[in-house]
């Protein structure tokens, strides 16, 4: 009885895994690409990259261009840092 519960609850745990991985692989490709444009005229390129790719893990969503263009993700727009600035660049 205690092995067939458990291999129910592995069988469900790799069905689950399976549908997780790509989706989480896809939105880091997502993310990468999107922040790779958005930073490419950054003079802080490094520090651009984490803080874009923190913010569209978190919204989803990267605005079009090197700058500006905020209000197409209004999550990312909104985000503050500790001192009440923009954390998303």
């Amino acid at each position: 009885m205690m092995k067939l519960k458990f291999s129910t609850l592995l069988l469900v745990a790799l069905v689950l895994t399976s549908f997780l991985i790509p989706a989480t692989i896809a939105g880091s490709e997502f993310c990468d690409s999107k922040c790779n444009f958005r930073c490419s005229k950054a003079g802080r390129q490094d520090r651009c990259l984490k803080y874009c790719g923190i913010c569209c893990a978190e919204c989803h969503c990267v605005p079009s261009g090197t700058s500006g263009n905020k209000d197409e993700c209004p999550c990312y727009r909104d985000k503050k840092n500790s001192k009440g600035g923009p954390k998303c660049p």
